[in-house]
């Protein structure tokens, strides 16, 4: 990535976890990371073992490298060569104090500070400094893992240069991908506060009612659009340790008044816990741990009266199975008065903290879907369940209503959120509604969608104009999966983009690109025989990628988290690739007993083939064959790179909110002076090549890593990539590939082994080894 930003270099103060984590991300930004602790040894320690931790803090190798091991002993003045020094040292006013005392003088004019601190006050962070210091420092709040949590609280106060606090806002959003969220300068600021409290609720109002953790978990789940770890699964991934710290912090520092002083009581049931060392998933166990004595892996839960742990149970409460929120509010069962109790305590706390945290209730829902993962924001939570209808609950309760809400009920307003005219619209605390405009360079297709109606579309996707002569082309069938739907709508789309427009980028705002073929189909058409049918759609599928390939416009790929199977051959026929930096990509046919057949084959020995450097056929070979017949998915749009799914040309977007924008930038240049590529064929290795491929998996099954069927299926791969029937002095073209991954998909889809592994991966989610 080209970094453009005022911030070239960055100083990380302590190699911890989180400063090991806030380095490791800013250098998958590209950045140069200048890691400092009391000892050299222990930061090189430190960046040695986020190369083996999972999930990685790396994007990639070539990220690791650009982090430098020092110490504060030897290499403080060495903060003089950077931009942004963030301080991550242990949480103490006097120590924090100490430190920036030494970097003051060391620090070259202009450079930014900042503390990742959440639980010290800015004003005592500052207090003595001298102004030059107290300009340019703010409070960046990073959350864990820095590279997975898109949250980041930024908390200045009023002596600080409004070109620093911009310059932290643009490089934390554009190159680090981060939602930045400005907060007040209060405890816990936004995403704690109110994020701590809702855990806390859990656990008292599961204890007061008699639930397991299983049924809390259950209930806490879908309906609210809460993470399916639930609120104990959560505690089990913060750490039960950190739960009486912050607690003690959080109480000593809010008003004896604040609702939250009574919920943040230590429980006996963590202090038990703590006491037999479970602190969670970092250490023997929490609320869930997995017992494997006796080589079984057992998953067990700890009963919340005894304390002892048991085998985990499917909860059977009726509510569990409600789907729409207020209906599980008002469901009579210990599920739905768990729900009550938990959104009224939690809903009507993030409520009293407007204007104090934030005065921007947008801001709010922001950093709990950003910093907790959170599907739904408080006040979104709050329109789903209706306004009126939560404040005649609290009376009927007889608890208070929160001054916002009181508000809206006098002047009649029912929403927190509305539309004008097709312009987003959120409530002010005063009772006003003030637009919510999205940046020009950060926006959703949703954005695009209130102010225009679709081009073209069907039940599986969509096309729609986003503007300068750019069409968008939508997947929104079930886990945006392939089906005969969205390949229709992929010819239709090529003729309507060839008309009327300059350029196509394919992309949405899904969690996931696309998650490859729809299964549930295919395995229903081959229990029936439908084989005609069947290879019909396999063709018409390459027939459609085939098009994007070589139409007369460029087709840009705007990929976020997995683009799997069809998805990855999706971006594989694209001219070029806008990519999310969390791009999880691959191949993964061979683990359903099939072969990459919409063109994806046919696409990864082409690449290989045509970027081999010297070494004769036998490596670039290899190396396709490796990515298909593993399955190989990357964990990152730079491994997707390494495999060669992205170009060196393709780029990589940090902020997911920046991916269409971004492909749209990209597609416009495109269209300048766009030609097709020309059609190319290849050498390849053929029966000689497809044998020592075999060889090589044999070597794979020997070591008790592959079974016999994936022999099959590996031995119809090494047919496709190796051309076939053909030799290395016989050029192979496209068709002829296409060809042979049609003959390999349609004979393994007629294998039993196949269809139990269809039928394996639909009810469980995972590959099957038969």
């Amino acid at each position: 990535m080209s970094i453009s930003s005022p911030i070239q270099k960055v100083a990380v103060l302590g190699s911890g976890l989180m400063g090991g984590g806030i380095a490791a991300h800013v250098a998958n930004a590209g950045v140069p990371v200048l890691l400092l602790d009391m000892e050299t040894k222990t930061v090189r320690d430190a960046i040695e073992r986020m190369q083996k931790q999972r999930p990685a803090p790396f994007m990639s190798p070539q990220a690791a490298k650009l982090v430098e091991a020092g110490s504060f002993e030897q290499d403080l003045k060495r903060i003089a060569e950077c931009d942004w020094i963030v301080e991550v040292v242990v949480e103490d006013a006097d120590i924090k104090r100490s430190l920036y005392r030494r970097i003051e003088p060391l620090r070259k004019p202009g450079s930014i500070i900042s503390s990742n601190t959440s639980g010290i006050p800015l004003a005592d962070l500052v207090k003595g400094m001298p102004q030059r210091f107290q300009r340019d420092f703010a409070i960046t709040h990073f959350f864990n893992p820095p590279r997975y949590m898109r949250l980041l609280e930024l908390v200045h106060g009023g002596t600080v240069r409004p070109e620093a606090v911009q310059t932290l806002r643009e490089f934390c959003d554009v190159y680090l991908g981060k939602s930045v969220v400005p907060a007040k300068d209060t405890p816990g600021f936004i995403g704690n506060r109110i994020g701590f409290l809702m855990m806390n609720a859990a656990v008292h109002a599961a204890l007061e009612l008699g639930l397991t953790v299983e049924e809390a978990d259950a209930i806490a789940g879908r309906p609210m659009g809460f993470p399916k770890t639930g609120i104990f699964g959560l505690l089990d991934l913060v750490g039960l340790d950190l739960m009486p710290h912050m607690a003690r912090n959080m109480r000593a520092k809010l008003p004896k008044a604040d609702p939250a002083q009574k919920l943040m009581e230590p429980l006996p049931v963590i202090t038990k816990m703590l006491e037999r060392g479970l602190t969670g998933r970092k250490g023997p166990g929490g609320f869930y741990r997995l017992n494997r004595d006796g080589g079984k892996k057992l998953k067990q839960v700890i009963d919340l009266e005894s304390g002892e742990y048991r085998a985990e149970v499917k909860p059977d409460l009726a509510s569990i199975k409600v789907r729409d929120l207020k209906t599980l509010l008002e469901y009579p069962d210990r599920g739905g008065q768990f729900a009550w109790k938990l959104l009224s305590q939690g809903l009507s706390y993030a409520a009293s903290l407007v204007p104090e945290i934030s005065d921007d209730i947008a801001a709010v829902d922001e950093a709990m879907r950003a910093g907790y993962n959170w599907k739904y924001g408080p006040f979104e939570l709050l329109d789903r369940i209706g306004v009126d209808y939560f404040i005649e609950r609290l009376q009927t309760d007889r608890l208070p209503a929160p001054a916002i809400l009181q508000t809206m009920q006098k002047q009649g307003i029912k929403n927190f959120y509305r539309e004008e005219r097709g312009e987003p619209q959120y409530i002010t605390p005063e009772g006003k509604f003030h637009p919510l405009i999205a940046p020009p360079d950060a926006w959703r297709l949703a954005d695009i969608k209130r102010k225009s109606k679709r081009v073209a579309g069907n039940a599986s996707a969509s096309l729609w104009d986003i503007g300068n002569g750019v069409a968008c082309f939508e997947f929104h069938s079930k886990m945006n999966s392939i089906d005969q739907g969205t390949v229709a709508m992929m010819v239709k789309a090529r003729e309507l983009v060839e008309k009327d427009f300059a350029a196509l980028v394919i992309g949405n705002d899904a969690d996931n690109f696309c998650v490859g073929a729809n299964l549930g189909m295919l395995l229903f058409s081959a229990n029936v025989g439908l084989w005609q049918a069947i290879e019909q759609l396999v063709k018409n599928l390459q027939d459609a990628l085939m098009g994007f390939k070589y139409a007369t416009f460029p087709v840009v790929g705007a990929p976020a988290g997995m683009a799997l199977g069809g998805g990855c051959e999706v971006l594989l026929h694209c001219a070029a690739i806008q990519a999310h930096a969390e791009l999880y990509t691959g191949l993964v046919e061979v683990g359903v007993g099939l072969v990459p057949a919409g063109g994806g084959s046919k696409e990864m020995i082409t690449r290989h083939s045509l970027n081999r450097r010297g070494g004769g056929f036998m490596p670039a070979t290899i190396s396709a064959f490796e990515n298909i017949s593993m399955a190989k998915v990357s964990t990152s749009a730079a491994e997707a790179r390494q495999m060669g799914i992205l170009r060196p040309g393709d780029g990589i977007t940090m902020n997911r909110r920046r991916v269409l924008a971004d492909a749209k930038a990209r597609a416009l240049d495109l269209a300048k002076d766009y030609h097709p590529p020309q059609p190319q064929e290849l050498h390849l290795a053929g029966a000689s090549g497809r044998a020592a491929l075999k060889l090589a998996a044999w070597g794979v099954k020997l070591a008790g890593k592959a079974s016999e069927y994936d022999m099959v299926v590996a031995d119809h791969v090494a047919r496709i990539i190796t051309g076939g029937d053909t030799d290395l002095l016989r050029p192979v073209d496209e068709a002829t590939l296409l060809r042979l991954e049609r003959e390999a998909f349609m004979d393994l889809a007629r294998r039993g082994p196949t269809l139990a592994r269809i039928e394996h991966m639909l009810d469980t989610g995972k590959p099957l080894r038969n």
